[in-house]
């Protein structure tokens, strides 16, 4: 489809030439006037706009102006025959993308133009995805309704979570899809790694400090706490926390007081707290690495993130999500993923979960030199997804007194079949015979 063209100019002349030029690569809508060019702007809703300098009535720069106060997004070419240093500073420090001279360069016209697209529309793509992704958690499966149906329970209370799960189970997106959907959702959202840095610095960091208040300390810092009042502050590996620094959270959380370091006055703070982690904390509890009664402060309200082997039907909305994603970053052009490919990562444990689903989109997307993902740009070796199938199927051959050779060898086929999710390559592998032998054996069985 033909992206729009909103063409302005006072020749009628002018508008006809450029029109005729160009319709053969834009949808063109012309304009004489500012009145019409920013009415046709707004309805047809064009990103992408060939404005002359100089107007009758107006302006081109104000009018440009006017433009990018609708849509900022916009990209605006400036075209004139008064050609000077000082035009086309101006017109670039108002926001032009570019600045052109009359009589036009046909060819170099059409170059520019095109070039200004190809941006406008990788803009766009990688705007939808990252609406998509800061929109909503993606995947349909069970256990994600769940999390989202609980989500929308608990949006509105003041309630501290605390998130687990897995490491690279999007448990930072659930704090994020939290904040979005709450009544606080127009305030701060601040998060802060635990793990990332020493206790005192992260003390300093998370309640401020004022200036003169240990060496290095040469202003005022009223710490990320007081940042995110009125709205969402996440602790990102809270059980990576100092057990002094835990003491300190505890007594700010039951107090919802702040006082920087070095100062005697203390500060009042209405934040909603949400805490993730990937450790046991009933186990670090134990351990003596944990305080107990900051674990059941922070743990009002528990959400687990479920790992990708457990929402394995999710991979459908999953792998198209990234394959877009790369295929942007990569300037690539895949179009989707084989049976074959999809086959062997849905019998595949992905122990880094979405995190290891997305790198190994990305290798693949990278290494692609045709429109599919295949299998062997997955680099998942069959013993890995059959070691997998494996440790997921609990189920054994029953073999009765009195069964012949034969009849044991059909469920012995039939099972790892089975295992294997009827791929036949990895069926032979594991029965150590060729895939032209378990052809033949599967016509035989009639299986």
């Amino acid at each position: 489809m033909k992206s729009k063209l909103l063409i302005v100019d006072d020749e009628p002349k002018i508008l006809r030439s450029l029109k005729f030029l160009l319709e053969d690569n834009f949808q063109i809508h012309i304009s004489d006037n500012s009145t019409e060019a920013i009415e046709i702007f707004k309805k047809e809703k064009i990103y992408l706009v060939l404005l002359d300098l100089r107007l009758k009535e107006d302006s081109g720069l104000d009018l440009m102006e006017k433009l990018l106060e609708i849509e900022p997004n916009a990209i605006i070419i400036i075209m004139t025959a008064y050609s000077t240093i000082e035009n086309s500073i101006n017109a670039i420090k108002s926001g032009a993308y570019y600045f052109i001279t009359k009589p036009i360069d046909n060819d170099q016209l059409i170059l520019l133009l095109n070039t200004a697209d190809e941006k406008l529309k990788m803009f766009q793509k990688i705007s939808h995805l990252e609406g998509h992704i800061k929109k909503d958690i993606i995947g349909e499966s069970p256990h994600i309704k769940e999390v989202i149906n609980i989500i929308d329970r608990i949006k509105d209370t003041d309630a501290t979570i605390l998130i687990t799960g897995e490491s690279g189970t999007g448990k930072e997106l659930i704090a994020q899809k939290i904040h979005r959907s709450s009544s606080r959702a127009d305030r701060p959202f601040v998060a802060i790694n635990c793990a990332a840095m020493p206790g005192d610095l992260l003390e300093s960091e998370l309640f401020g400090y004022k200036k003169g208040a240990f060496t290095g300390a040469f202003k005022d810092e009223i710490g990320i706490i007081r940042r995110a009042d009125k709205g969402t502050l996440l602790l990102d590996e809270i059980g990576e926390m100092d057990l002094r620094l835990q003491s300190k959270l505890l007594r700010f959380l039951q107090d919802k007081e702040v006082r920087q370091i070095g100062d005697e006055k203390t500060y009042n703070v209405d934040v909603r707290i949400i805490c993730i982690t990937n450790r046991d904390l009933k186990e670090e509890v134990k351990s003596g690495n944990f305080r107990e009664d900051l674990y059941y402060r922070i743990n009002v309200i528990n959400l687990v993130a479920p790992p990708l082997r457990e929402r394995i039907e999710d991979l459908k909305d999953l792998i198209p999500y990234f394959i877009g994603k790369y295929n942007i970053s990569f300037n690539k052009n895949v179009n989707g993923i084989t049976d074959e490919a999809y086959e062997m990562l849905s019998n595949y444990s992905f122990k880094g979960n979405i995190r290891e689903l997305e790198n190994i989109i990305q290798r693949a997307v990278l290494l692609a030199t045709s429109e599919c993902i295949e299998p062997d740009l997955l680099h998942i070796s069959p013993q890995s997804i059959m070691n997998t199938s494996k440790d997921l199927t609990k189920n054994h051959i029953k073999i009765y007194e009195g069964e012949n050779m034969k009849e044991i060898e059909k469920k012995v086929i039939e099972f790892a079949l089975k295992t294997n999710n009827q791929n036949r390559k990895w069926t032979a592998h594991s029965l150590g015979i060729g895939e032209r032998t378990l052809r033949y054996k599967i016509k035989e069985y009639n299986l």
